[in-house]
Parts: structure tokens; sequence; C-alpha cells
């Protein structure tokens, strides 16, 4: 399992990097912006999973990632990762944090996004 917390740290050390929160009406949604250009590289919602088409009634946590279009849909499996949640469906993913290992792959798709919006 992922946090936002994981998250936060990650592109702190990694991209010197800290969320920021744009929306007045969604305080937890936490956008990771390029420090040059302010360009979102990743979006942290917190929403539920009936908007996602997943089952249950509690909030869940998710990471928007840019990602090419020719890998995304290998990526998506339906259930950890899906299309882009409020983002273009075929150039983003989102990841449910707390369906993803801790693991290289999902910091490798947070290096990818970071690339891909500079």
């Amino acid at each position: 399992m992922l946090t936002r917390e994981d998250i936060f740290k990650h592109v702190k050390e990694t991209y010197g990097t800290s969320p920021d929160y744009p929306f007045k009406d969604f305080s937890n949604f936490a956008a990771l912006r390029h420090r040059s250009n302010e360009k979102w590289y990743g979006l942290v919602m917190n929403v539920l999973p009936e908007k996602l088409g997943l089952h249950g009634k509690e909030e869940i946590d998710i990471l928007n990632l840019k990602c090419p279009p020719e890998i995304a849909d290998s990526l998506r499996d339906g259930i950890n990762i899906l299309p882009g949640y409020h983002m273009d469906k075929e150039h983003w993913i989102s990841l449910v944090l707390k369906r993803i290992d801790p693991d290289g792959k999902v910091y490798n798709l947070i290096e990818q996004s970071f690339d891909l919006t500079k």
C-alpha cells in the first residue's frame, strides 16, 4: 500500500517539490507541480470509488500521472490503474494508492510523468 504521504516525501526528496492545494472546494486535492513552469506532473485526490467505476462507500486516494498513450492502455487493469480521473483519458492514468505496492514501478511512473510535463 502506498500513501499520499509516501508520494509527498518522494517528490520532495527527488524533485524538490511540495504539494499545493489549488481547489478551495476540494481542500485535500494536492497538485504536484514543476517549480520552473508550474505545470502539473501529478494530482493526488480523494474520491468515492463509484466515481471510478469501483465498488465501495469510503473515499480512496488516487494519484493521477501523465503517461504516453502507447503504454497507458497496457498499464490500465481496471482495478489498480485506471484511465485518468477528470483528465484526458488518453494521456493520464489514475493509480489507486491503497492497491499499489510501494516498489520502484510507481516511482518510475512518477518520473515519467515529471519528464513528460517539463
